[in-house]
């Protein structure tokens, strides 16, 4: 029976590295797999997913806007697929994940999503909230804190390596403000 499964984790816990994992076993048995990651991400190029440990491999691409179950439903006339993997889930629209429901529901194929659960203010992204409410099955991709050695469960925005607690709430591939994670919420000033 098809699920929607929803991986979510800090920065740095390996999310990008398991869609890779994931996409090379299906393949590696000749199964069909269709490779998707958002639109708003290109820090390693329009269409890359790229690990932090260096390997990678393109991907079609989904913006809020993008019709997804269209997207996959014509995939599959052609060819039986295996599984639908997304990266950065997070930036998933809440049509794009409603979406997802339908591939699994209408077209029987599982959908692998993976992508953070909180921002750096602790608030859920668009993607995750839909995520969490319509996947039927989670797991936490964990990792450890770079500050306390306990388990991240947070990420951090640092500008200048100092923390930024106001601000947008993506800014993908800006130098100056990069994430990392932290353990707990104190670090949010109340």
């Amino acid at each position: 029976m098809a699920q929607l499964f929803f991986n979510y984790g800090a920065m740095n816990s390996g999310k990008s590295i398991e869609i890779l994992k994931v996409a090379h076993n299906y393949e590696e048995e000749g199964k069909k797999v269709l490779v998707f990651t958002s639109g708003l991400d290109s820090r390693f190029g329009h269409g890359k997913i790229k690990s932090r440990i260096g390997i990678g491999r393109s991907a079609e691409v989904i913006d809020p806007d993008t019709n997804f179950f269209e997207k996959v439903k014509n995939e599959t006339k052609d060819a039986h697929i295996s599984c639908v993997l997304i990266d950065e889930a997070q930036f998933l629209s809440k049509q794009n994940v409603i979406d997802c429901a339908r591939i699994v529901d209408d077209l029987k194929v599982p959908v692998m999503a993976f992508g953070l659960k909180n921002d750096f203010q602790n608030h859920l992204f668009e993607g995750t909230q839909y995520l969490l409410l319509y996947a039927d099955k989670f797991e936490e991709i964990k990792t450890i804190c770079w500050f306390c050695d306990h388990k991240a469960t947070m990420n951090l925005r640092l500008s200048n390596n100092k923390p930024v607690y106001e601000g947008e709430q993506f800014m993908l591939g800006a130098m100056s403000h990069i994430y990392q994670f932290v353990v707990t919420t104190t670090l949010i000033p109340i």
